[in-house]
């Protein structure tokens, strides 16, 4: 089937990044192997040219070896040229209350299910010196409050691949990382659209302390995803990072992606935490004043509060 033909696995491609990515590398005559977890986003991939759909879910072991089992049939004993890391997914929760079960579910999704991907489809990208690709994020390179989970994650992730690149070096193959900045996606609504339902999951101090808090952070950062690039400027450096002849070790790509990795290195860490505080609408003084009145068991005022976007 892939006889002759440029083949890639590119997961998390029901839509959004991966999506485009499935797009871009099947609309340039590549044989893309596109992993969904729904069977009604494979029948949709179905009719797609150059797209061959196959189910695999990165946190459950067993799919991912019967997705490689099937695409290793497919290719006849041959190889492939590339794999695209895209799967994962977002988290917004206060670290003093996030649970457990949250914590290891971002983390089986976003680095243990990365890792036993790739595992399962090193060996035939070692057969044609194929490429390695990993979606991480601008996040890497800076903490936001409340996304703790989800750039921890993203960064066990880069230091994953940073290392892979190093280890396959001597052996011909390639691993790049992407970091995108703002990418409008349908995730957005996913990470960002119900806050209050991540805010009415708290205890009732949790939600007096940090309420109004979470609704600012998720009110700015649902504007900042939904104005920003579109994945289609992801799927354009995954081409480049699988075709050229000299890929870079790192692209950063989408709205603010240079400028949030860049303001991290430039500036003074005291400065640029009262500067990421300011942007994202975190007085301090009224950080102090809830945080004062919800030890006293006062209720904190809603008055100038922004509410979660629907």
């Amino acid at each position: 089937m892939a006889e002759n033909r440029k083949t890639v696995v590119i997961t998390g491609a029901s839509s959004g990044i991966g999506r485009a990515c499935v797009s871009q590398m099947s609309g340039v005559g590549w044989l893309v192997f596109a992993t969904v977890r729904k069977t009604s986003d494979r029948d949709l991939l179905r009719s797609e040219k150059n797209v061959y759909p196959v189910m695999m879910d990165v946190q459950d072991a067993a799919t991912i070896s019967r997705a490689a089992a099937e695409i290793r049939s497919q290719l006849n004993g041959g190889g492939l040229d590339g794999l695209v890391n895209v799967a994962g997914i977002g988290m917004v929760r206060p670290l003093e209350y996030a649970p457990m079960a949250d914590v290891r579910d971002i983390y089986e999704i976003n680095f243990f299910g990365q890792l036993a991907t790739i595992q399962a489809f090193c060996g035939m990208l070692r057969k044609k010196q194929g490429r390695i690709v990993n979606i991480t994020s601008v996040g890497v390179n800076l903490a936001i409050p409340f996304g703790g989970l989800l750039n921890s994650s993203k960064c066990a992730f880069g230091m994953l691949s940073d290392t892979l690149r190093l280890e396959l070096r001597n052996f011909g193959m390639r691993v790049i990382a992407i970091e995108p900045g703002s990418i409008s996606t349908p995730a957005v609504e996913k990470t960002l659209g119900n806050l209050e339902k991540v805010i009415a999951s708290l205890p009732p101090d949790a939600q007096q302390r940090y309420g109004s808090m979470i609704r600012s952070v998720g009110r700015r950062g649902y504007e900042m995803e939904k104005s920003g690039s579109s994945p289609d400027v992801v799927a354009v450096a995954v081409h480049h990072a699988l075709t050229s002849s000299r890929p870079r070790l790192r692209y950063r790509v989408g709205k603010h992606a240079k400028l949030l990795a860049l303001l991290p290195k430039i500036l003074p860490e005291t400065v640029f935490d009262s500067m990421r505080m300011k942007m994202l609408g975190l007085s301090e003084s009224t950080q102090g004043r809830e945080e004062a009145m919800a030890r006293n068991g006062r209720p904190v005022s809603t008055r100038n509060r922004a509410m979660n976007p629907k």
